[in-house]
């Protein structure tokens, strides 16, 4: 099993920036696909980014890229979301989640992942 936790939701103004992190616990995470997701008050739940086991690649949705940087520290059994040039459609619930196995794409799909955190508030005004 895999315990999530993340940190560094809030509020913030439109224009600025924030730093998710999401601390692993119960197995090394250096064998899992990470990924962050979001949920918008009367939306599904959606795609984020997404890191490959190894770091070696990333992916991101279209509304987040360049926007938006994904990244992992193995040894801290951590995983971080830089959140820059924020939007007021960025207001959702964030989610970090785990997806087991050494996949060869960063794993986009929710059922691909099997360990999910309990999800942290991030509002930007405008």
């Amino acid at each position: 099993q895999v315990q999530l936790v993340e940190s560094g939701g809030g509020l913030v103004q439109a224009g600025g920036s924030l730093r998710r992190s999401c601390a692993a616990s119960g197995r090394t995470i250096s064998s899992y696909g990470m990924g962050w997701f979001r949920q918008a008050p009367g939306k599904e739940r959606e795609f984020v980014a997404a890191i490959k086991w190894s770091g070696g690649s990333t992916y991101y949705a279209d509304s987040v890229k360049g926007r938006f940087t994904i990244s992992r520290d193995n040894a801290k059994n951590m995983m971080y979301l830089q959140m820059n040039s924020l939007k007021p459609e960025d207001t959702a619930v964030y989610y970090c989640a785990a997806s087991p196995g050494r996949l060869t794409d960063p794993p986009r799909r929710q059922y691909e992942y099997n360990y999910w955190g309990q999800g942290t508030q991030v509002t930007v005004s405008s």
